[in-house]
């Protein structure tokens, strides 16, 4: 995967990084890692799910039943891993520049009689 990736993307596979969940658990980890900013709806989430393995990121585990409910785990490949770690380094890179455009000394403005020619 060499495209950006879409931020719910990422934190499905964030989520999934350090051991396998199940759905409910991956929505909580996601909530958890955005801070509450992004909350997966279930039909999103399993939509997302199915899309990921298909698409080999992740691989469905042996489902276990609880309480009369087949619950499904999921976790990480080893092609999701590396494409969870090319998108931080992706994001790592623009999280630089940006610190270093910062910390260089601001220009300063224009001066309003400069601006009067060019009017």
């Amino acid at each position: 995967m060499t495209d950006r990736m879409q931020e719910p993307t990422m934190l499905v596979l964030t989520a999934l990084a350090d051991m396998p969940r199940h759905g409910y658990a991956i929505m909580q980890e996601v909530a958890a890692i955005s801070g509450g900013r992004v909350n997966l709806r279930t039909g999103t989430l399993y939509g997302a799910l199915d899309r990921l393995v298909r698409q080999g990121l992740i691989t469905m585990c042996a489902p276990e039943i609880v309480h009369g409910r087949t619950r499904r785990a999921y976790a990480l490949t080893p092609v999701g891993r590396d494409a969870l770690a090319a998108e931080a380094q992706r994001l790592q890179s623009t999280l630089n520049a940006v610190t270093h455009r910062l910390a260089a000394p601001a220009p300063a403005p224009a001066q309003p009689a400069a601006l009067e020619g060019l009017a």
